[in-house]
């Protein structure tokens, strides 16, 4: 037999090989997103912060290291967010300690320092070995970082950033959220690391849930 003839036979043998391959469900799927497999629907959905735009909202601790390599992704990704999207960072509390770095966000929100401090209590807590269990030793680090102690203390302690702590509370529970980091989009879906298969995929996800938002929107 031919080489000629044999490399015929043998393009005639893989070509539909080649065409199951590429048409075969396992194939498409890596472009396909599937409820109950990469995502949860949310339900009742949680209310979201402004209605005339698509909420993503990230459930995160200061404290969990894989938040802590999460957080350059998710900045990258902030950067090509489309207008009609919001951010929102959402710190989960399951115990005390959880309460105060969640009060220590949202002081350092309402003092405008949050650009400064989100990564430096990152830091603090996931390279530095800081356990930030005391509202002095927050304060210490925020003192470190250019804002006076007292500015700290009375927006630590406020009735403002109390109030956010515990809607923040509410939303986890909400959305029934057991681990960080976690992904909402728009108050009606949930996106876990497990679900999605790495924390590049739960944007990537995020990105098509938001698209699906957005067509139901113009709908």
């Amino acid at each position: 037999m031919t080489k000629r003839l044999l490399l015929s036979l043998s393009l005639l043998v893989l070509a539909p090989l080649a065409l199951w391959v590429t048409s075969s469900p396992d194939v498409a799927a890596e472009e396909t997103w599937v409820e109950g497999t990469h995502y949860e629907v949310i339900s009742p959905p949680v209310r979201t912060a402004n209605p005339d735009k698509i909420e993503l909202a990230e459930f995160f601790w200061y404290g969990c290291g894989h938040c802590y390599t999460f957080e350059p992704v998710v900045g990258q990704w902030k950067k090509t967010m489309a207008e009609d999207v919001d951010f929102r960072g959402s710190p989960a509390i399951w115990n005390n300690n959880m309460e105060l770095h969640a009060r220590a966000f949202y002081a350092a929100e309402a003092l405008g320092v949050l650009d400064t401090m989100h990564p430096v209590i990152f830091q603090a807590m996931n390279v530095d070995g800081k356990r930030l269990g005391s509202e002095e030793e927050i304060a210490k680090l925020f003192a470190a970082n250019g804002v006076s102690e007292e500015d700290f203390n009375k927006a630590f302690n406020s009735f403002g950033v109390s109030s956010q702590v515990r809607q923040a509370n509410s939303r986890a529970r909400a959305a029934k959220i057991t681990g960080t980091p976690s992904l909402m989009v728009n108050g009606k879906y949930h996106i876990s690391t497990r679900q999605a298969g790495s924390q590049a995929n739960m944007l990537k996800v995020a990105d098509y849930l938001i698209e699906k938002e957005r067509t139901a929107k113009g709908s």
